[in-house]
């Protein structure tokens, strides 16, 4: 069964005459990690509000086709009963963290679903040490870093038990080295919880090792969806205006040199590897 289903899906922002997505077909399915990439303005926040119905319950505008959630319509589905099949986290995490503490704000969701107090207590112990921070539970929000406001964040959502988790450009507003603590600590959600991970990334070459599938946009449109070997070896990729990972220029030049025929590896131990048999041929 689909996790997500878009069916034929158009829609553009009140105010505007172009539309932000067109014609959009996609099936998201259970347990895979996507990379969802694109140029600047291609459409990636606007698809990911669609997942759980802040598109168009929230955001006003124009809109035809469907969008379905684990078989709910998000048209017809309120946003909270959305928010417990799909757990969305925003490129600024300040702008989700509304508490006074870092315990109350992984509380917050469940509190406001009703959940039973011990119940509570047992998802923000797992979730907390998920996500290693029960050493702040005790901090106010805006006392933390940038990376630890992230892990909140996710922690907060994972508390929902969502069966997928989208972020949307997790890694902005953070430095090399903690970005990359960020997305090994999403792949090992990913393993720990059997969760569909969506991520949308320009810092490809974090993300990249870790995908099964890669979705790519352009003016709106999800112009291909496949395994990530399939797309990074394709036509698409290679048009797209982005900051493409170190390993692809470098085999891509010698695929054009004509001294690499194979298929261009996605991570560093791949391409050693490619280089063994290179060097043996």
């Amino acid at each position: 069964m689909d996790l997500i289903r878009f069916e034929k899906f158009y829609y553009r922002y009140k105010g505007n005459e172009e539309y932000a997505l067109n014609n959009i077909n996609l099936r998201i399915e259970e347990d895979n990690f996507i990379l969802l990439c694109g140029e600047t303005g291609s459409g990636k926040t606007t698809l990911i509000r669609c997942m759980n119905g802040l598109i168009p319950q929230f955001y006003s505008g124009f809109y035809k086709g469907k969008v379905f959630v684990n078989e709910k319509d998000t048209i017809n589905t309120p946003i909270a009963k959305l928010s417990t099949d799909v757990g969305i986290v925003f490129q600024n995490p300040e702008n989700q963290l509304i508490a006074m503490n870092v315990e109350h704000e992984i509380a917050f969701g469940l509190e406001n679903l009703g959940v039973p107090p011990k119940e509570i207590s047992k998802r923000i112990k797992e979730s907390t040490s998920l996500t290693e921070i029960e050493h702040i539970l005790d901090k106010a929000p805006f006392e933390l870093s940038g990376g630890e406001q992230q892990r909140v964040a996710i922690a907060s959502i994972l508390v929902l038990e969502p069966k997928i988790l989208i972020l949307d450009e997790p890694t902005a507003l953070l430095d090399p080295y903690m970005a990359k603590k960020i997305i090994n600590l999403i792949k090992e959600i990913q393993v720990e919880r059997n969760l569909t991970i969506m991520i949308s990334e320009h810092r490809l070459d974090l993300v990249l090792p870790f995908a099964d599938q890669m979705i790519l946009m352009r003016n709106g449109e999800a112009i291909e969806h496949d395994s990530r070997d399939d797309v990074l070896n394709g036509i698409n990729f290679q048009n797209l205006m982005l900051n493409k990972p170190v390993i692809y220029t470098i085999f891509k030049r010698l695929r054009n040199e004509n001294l690499f025929f194979g298929k261009i590896p996605a991570s560093i131990p791949a391409a050693i590897d490619s280089m063994k048999k290179l060097q043996s041929e």
